[in-house]
């Protein structure tokens, strides 16, 4: 089957279409990404350090009808049909159309503009992330989800965001040049397994017995681990999002120059808390400068280039260290033969080193899943992924009750 997958739950508009076909002897079927694109906001956002949740809404509606184009021409998912003539019937449904579409004044014409003209294309099934997330950007999404499924007479289904980072384990590996192509399939997983999903809104270690089988064990108590990466590169004056330029400058400094504290690293739970490892490097820089922060607030915080790789390495080090011993003791405790990275934070090339080179030394037994580093940021495939595994659920009328769900939680 063919899964037409849309993400907006952040500020890249994404849109996938990925086939599935049942592989024998597994629930894990065969996935081949036609097509996978994700249109970035990071300028739009960068000048004020993080993510304008209206700015968001608004360049999903100008972004998702052309993302939508692009996506379907890759795929060659569309008939070689002319495109329909607007008659009584049509017209009928475009007033329904704009019903759907009314908070969305950006996108209604250029919705209308591209259905008139495209034809149906070869699509089974229309996914769409109705949470968790920011739901403005999470609406914009939904409604052109519910306005595709409308106009085409596709069963429509909603994803969970975090399930679908958790199914990008089971795309392909593939290189980001090459995604519409590859074939190369990764080892099919074995369960149970941990799922260490990190990003800029999720820090949550997750149980998963099988396939749509969850358990969350625990999740940050503050900052997620990706919002800590974006605070301290905003404290070192570089640039957003802070994740990969963190990375980059962390790579030429020393991860011992600090001794910053790894916050819950010896709780009895599953919880983290990168809040307390934020504002030790607020006090280290504020000590380097000679300035008490209480007296001056003073602003932007200046440190030597030198410093800034040591502070960017140590407070890098730390987070990892918190995560990878959470991540080994559940695994442990769970006996689990299969450990995942997700999310946003599991592109950082230390973490997922690190990480595989513990699992190598005390868990021999274990598989160790990555996915490609296109795959583990934001994007539309891990949500067709995850949808393949709802598909008895996807209806047509779903376009009628869908909802954003901000605060939606797995397991």
């Amino acid at each position: 089957m063919k899964i037409l997958a849309i993400e907006t739950s952040c500020d890249d508009t994404c849109i996938a279409i990925v086939q599935a076909s049942p592989r024998r002897g597994s629930k894990v079927p065969r996935f081949h990404v036609l097509s996978n694109i994700v249109s970035s906001q990071t300028k739009i956002h960068r000048k004020y350090g993080g993510i304008v949740p209206s700015l968001a809404k608004r360049a999903h509606q100008e972004n998702l009808v052309p993302v939508l184009e692009k996506a379907l021409g890759e795929a060659k998912v569309l008939s070689n049909h002319e495109s329909r003539v607007m008659n009584q019937e049509s017209q009928s449904r475009v007033k329904s159309i704009r019903k759907i579409l009314e908070r969305e004044p950006e996108l209604l014409e250029q919705f209308i503009k591209i259905t008139i003209q495209t034809p149906k294309p070869k699509i089974d099934l229309i996914a769409v992330t109705h949470g968790p997330g920011l739901e403005p950007a999470l609406w914009a999404g939904i409604n052109f989800a519910r306005a595709l499924s409308y106009w085409w007479g596709i069963p429509l289904l909603g994803v969970d965001h975090m399930e679908g980072h958790i199914a990008a384990n089971f795309l392909p590996q593939q290189k980001a040049s090459k995604i519409s192509n590859s074939k190369f399939l990764i080892s099919k997983p074995a369960f149970p397994a941990i799922c260490l999903a990190v990003s800029g809104g999720h820090t949550q270690l997750i149980l998963v017995k099988d396939i749509l089988k969850y358990k969350l064990l625990g999740e940050t108590v503050d900052d997620a681990a990706g919002e800590g990466f974006d605070k301290v590169a905003r404290m070192l004056g570089l640039g957003f999002p802070g994740g990969p330029e963190i990375a980059k400058i962390a790579k030429d400094g020393n991860p011992k120059a600090f001794d910053f504290p790894r916050p819950m690293l010896h709780s009895k739970d599953y919880s983290f808390s990168f809040s307390g490892l934020k504002t030790a490097v607020l006090y280290a820089i504020y000590k380097l400068m000679g300035s008490d922060p209480v007296k001056t607030g003073v602003r932007p915080l200046i440190v030597t280039k030198k410093q800034k790789k040591d502070i960017a390495a140590s407070f890098q080090q730390a987070a990892i260290d918190v995560l990878i011993a959470k991540t080994i003791k559940a695994a442990k405790e769970y006996k689990v033969k299969t450990i995942m990275l997700a999310g946003g934070v599991a592109a950082n090339q230390e973490l997922r080193k690190q990480l595989g080179e513990v699992v190598e030394k005390k868990l021999q037994y274990t598989i160790y899943k990555i996915p490609h580093t296109s795959l583990a940021t934001d994007n539309a495939a891990m949500i067709a992924a995850a949808a393949y595994f709802h598909r008895d659920k996807a209806t047509l009328t779903r376009w009628k009750t869908l909802k954003a769900n901000g605060n939606l939680k797995i397991g």
